[in-house]
């Protein structure tokens, strides 16, 4: 084969490998509340020992909120007294270190999109490393894996009895963790109890966070969509409330143009889908018992099961 005629062949060859090997970059941005976003994009700070991470001792590794990028491990975490987490080391390149505006601080921000995290300090002989990152909580999520750096997606489902979604998406290739909890509700911090009245507006649900190198968002929406009934109205097999109901909750807008387009097509193939589309919320997580329920139990689900649809 003459060189010439080669190197046009790898051109869209080497095109294609380009475009996989960025796909983390390709992951969009997470919607932030007005609170997120006075910290992450306006750069104000949450009150002292308020902040969910504070005292926070679970193993796993520490997100970005707005992109999803790995900031820290959880081995790093340590208790400083000063009101915010502290960690004496980040992932390595995760983290960014900018001069403070007052000219006097380092600012530290994500990396990945440039969201503010909160503040370093040297010098205070806390740690051996005698380095402390003062992180805002709200700046973060988390996640029960210990992960490396790169960017992870986010996805929140709600379809019946979360037992049973966090079973079948638990197995699927590319997820890193399922956690079962409650979002669009209009009561902070709610229990199970309270759900199961279905007077706080929550339901069941479960969060996802996955590997974008080897899953993605719309792979687990498909999965979801086959794995309950989304044509069952105020429940789901034989568990019936408003907190049982189906409803896929967007972090952004190209979630939300990926579930309309997916529910189009089942609609298209005769399905009558009653799946809510919402933007998400704050999402609590539920008590320790039912996580990895079925799991833990050496049950399997009675209520939901592999339906092909698409």
């Amino acid at each position: 084969m003459k060189p010439k005629i080669l190197s046009y062949l790898l051109i869209p060859i080497l095109l294609i490998m380009s475009i996989e090997s960025s796909s983390q970059g390709l992951l969009p941005f997470n919607d932030l509340s007005k609170e997120e976003s006075a910290v992450i994009i306006n750069k104000s700070t949450e009150l002292p020992f308020t902040g969910k991470f504070t005292s926070f001792n679970e193993k796993g590794t520490y997100l970005c909120k707005k992109c999803g990028a790995a900031l820290y491990h959880s081995t790093d975490k340590f208790d400083s007294e000063c009101g915010w987490p502290s960690f004496d080391d980040e992932i390595k390149g995760a983290v960014k270190r900018l001069p403070d505006p007052d000219g006097i601080r380092t600012e530290i921000t994500c990396a990945s999109c440039g969201a503010h995290l909160g503040h370093i300090f040297t010098g205070e002989q806390m740690t051996p490393k005698n380095l402390r990152h003062c992180v805002n909580s709200i700046s973060m999520d988390f996640v029960k894996a210990d992960i490396e750096a790169g960017r992870y997606g986010t996805a929140i489902f709600a379809g019946g009895c979360f037992w049973g979604v966090e079973y079948f998406l638990q197995k699927s290739p590319g997820v890193i963790s399922v956690t079962s909890g409650y979002i669009g509700g209009h009561v902070k911090n709610p229990s199970y109890r309270e759900v199961c009245t279905g007077t706080t507006g929550h339901a069941e649900a479960v969060k996802v966070i996955y590997n974008s190198e080897k899953t993605s968002f719309e792979t687990l929406l498909k999965l979801f969509l086959e794995i309950h009934d989304p044509t069952q109205i105020g429940g789901q097999g034989p568990d019936l409330g408003d907190q049982y109901r189906s409803e896929i909750f967007y972090l952004n807008e190209e979630q939300k143009k990926l579930i309309e387009k997916n529910i189009n097509i089942l609609k298209s193939k005769g399905y009558k889908v009653v799946t809510a589309v919402t933007k998400a919320t704050v999402f609590y997580e539920a008590e320790k018992y039912h996580q990895d329920y079925y799991f833990n139990n050496g049950k399997v689900p009675y209520c939901h099961g592999y339906t092909r649809r698409f």
